[in-house]
């Protein structure tokens, strides 16, 4: 997997070699622009949709080129759990 912020990193990135193409905090209409551009150049790879993405506008990052959507707000505010595993 490899992070990507433009249309040039994720080209380059998918043809590398990588599996799976992240693409990080862009607007939702330029994250649709580039991941049809990486699947046309590269339909086997996978593009994921991340950063700045809320419950909110989720629907503006879904779309027909996106096959995964990371969400860190998910985890942002889950409590810490402190346990010990004696043996």
């Amino acid at each position: 997997e490899v992070e990507c912020s433009s249309a040039e990193e994720a080209l380059a990135a998918a043809g590398a070699g990588a599996d799976i193409v992240l693409l990080d905090n862009l607007a939702p209409q330029e994250l649709h622009t580039v991941a049809a551009k990486v699947k046309a150049a590269h339909p086997g790879v996978t593009v994921e949709a991340s950063g700045g993405i809320v419950l909110e506008t989720l629907p503006q990052f879904l779309g027909p080129h996106i096959d995964v959507v990371s969400m860190g707000c998910l985890t942002h505010s889950a409590p810490a759990l402190d346990f010990a595993l004696r043996v």
